[in-house]
């Protein structure tokens, strides 16, 4: 969900020129919160900021931005409290005499259950508890024994989950959200409960005015989602192990935000390691040819390959085109799957006209068009959160600019030795060739194959070069 949405961030930013100001709440207080702490025989405030760090590194590395600003449930308890209070004023809340207060589903009546369609039921009475109806949910729960505690005017306690999310939004966007997102599976209850209690809160008629659900990842051939609960699942820092970020990142653009994608788990007793299916294989080949074109496109502009003549009124329609295709995708509901089929046809022209040739003509390059093309086509990439250049390949470091241009002279070095091995004598011979003897035929000819047969370790070497640069993503046509 979070790189899903980082994406549409991203689209909104970059292609379309919107400000996105994000808020991310960070539940810093909960059931599962606690009980960890406890069994760690920790503070669920000192868990907390673990978790929560930990989850900062793992989106640094994921490269999904971070939000605008964070704001955690701790930080916010008399915003809550206050929250609270205005709903019970309004009639949609009620306390009980052990200390809870709940939100009074059935006096929403038909305004409950807009977002997904599921409305309360006014026959399903609570059971041992002291809801009026089953389906109200807990603005603030009264404490229990040896648990994390504020004082409030209905007693101690803590806030409920749906309340949190919907006071912080509020507290910086007011009465009206643009943007909510989400896993499907908050749609509902949580989602549909931030929307009646906000409602409540600020009486209005729309609080949020779009809701934005991703698509789970679910094991292989089941219906059956990837969570912790059902410890089904690979952690982030392992994955990452396995794949890259860019990876993973094309994996998700090659499919609709809100579609789920299938992921093959194996199980062992004591952990959970991780096989990709084709998608992810198809996700890590497409990544190799844009990187593979990339390159043989700068080195056609640099003049290291040799190619026929290009057409390059072709090539800027093919260009206008996809970028016609790209913005129109993305106004499609952020229909990246679209987008991404744009720019491989692009790359799939570019590729069909840079044919090398054993002989440089004179004819003059086309740099321009496959510059334009490239800048583009990295600015695209870039722009959705991958690193693309003009080889993808793990330099960094201050002395990335040495290494590259290392990377540089070691190439141009290759190209001069195959030019060198596949100079051999031919048609700058025929002439004289016409008045030869057949002894001095056969002399020239042997002559001829004895080059060959002291340069093929020339070549050789030079595609040996190739195969070793290649497995580091640096592609060499």
């Amino acid at each position: 969900s979070y790189v899903r949405f980082d994406i549409i961030r991203r689209i909104m930013t970059s292609f379309f020129g919107i400000e996105v100001i994000m808020v991310m709440g960070i539940t810093d207080i909960d059931d599962k919160i606690i009980k960890r702490a406890n069994e760690m025989n920790i503070s669920p405030a000192a868990l907390a900021r673990i978790y929560e760090e930990d989850f900062k590194q793992d989106m640094a590395a994921l490269k999904v931005l971070p939000p605008t600003v964070y704001m955690r449930v701790t930080d916010n308890i008399p915003q809550i409290i206050s929250f609270i209070k205005k709903i019970i004023a309004s009639g949609q809340a009620y306390t009980t005499s052990q200390g809870n207060v709940y939100f009074d589903v059935k006096s929403w009546g038909k305004r409950y259950g807009v977002l997904t369609t599921i409305y309360p039921d006014t026959h399903n009475e609570a059971v041992d508890t002291d809801k009026r109806h089953g389906k109200d949910f807990a603005l603030w729960k009264a404490a229990k024994p040896q648990e994390m505690s504020w004082t409030s005017p209905w007693g101690e306690g803590r806030p409920g989950w749906h309340i949190e999310c919907s006071t912080m939004s509020s507290a910086v966007f007011g009465n009206q959200l643009d943007i909510h997102t989400g896993g499907i599976d908050l749609a509902f209850p949580h989602h549909e409960n931030e929307i009646a209690q906000c409602e409540a809160y600020h009486q209005c008629e729309q609080w949020g005015n779009y809701f934005l659900h991703s698509g789970h990842l679910h094991v292989k051939g089941s219906q059956e989602k990837m969570s912790k609960s059902l410890k089904n699942y690979i952690t982030i820092k392992d994955f990452l192990k396995k794949f890259s970020s860019d990876q993973f990142r094309m994996f998700c653009l090659r499919s609709r935000y809100s579609s789920g994608k299938e992921i093959t788990p194996l199980f062992t007793e004591t952990y959970v390691s991780f096989h990709a299916d084709e998608s992810m294989e198809d996700a890590k080949h497409l990544l190799q040819s844009i990187s593979s074109f990339i390159t043989d496109a700068h080195a056609y502009i640099k003049g290291q390959l040799v190619c026929d003549p290009v057409r390059e009124d072709i090539l800027w329609e093919r260009l206008a085109n996809t970028k016609g295709t790209v913005k129109a995708a993305f106004a499609d509901d952020f229909d990246t799957s679209r987008a991404v089929a744009a720019i491989m046809d692009l790359i799939h022209h570019g590729n069909r006209q840079l044919k090398a040739v054993t002989k440089d003509a004179g004819s003059p390059r086309s740099s321009v068009v496959y510059g334009s093309i490239i800048s583009y086509i990295e600015g695209f990439f870039n722009a959705l959160g991958m690193s693309f250049g003009e080889r993808q390949v793990a330099l960094g470091g201050d002395n990335s600019a040495m290494l590259s241009n290392i990377i540089d002279e070691l190439v141009r070095f290759r190209a001069k030795v195959r030019q060198y091995a596949l100079a051999l004598p031919e048609a700058a011979d025929a002439t004289l060739m016409e008045g030869a003897t057949g002894a001095e035929r056969r002399e020239k000819k042997e002559k001829r194959q004895q080059l060959m047969r002291e340069r093929k370790p020339l070549l050789e070497a030079c595609d040996s070069l190739r195969g070793d640069l290649a497995a580091f993503g640096i592609h060499i046509k």
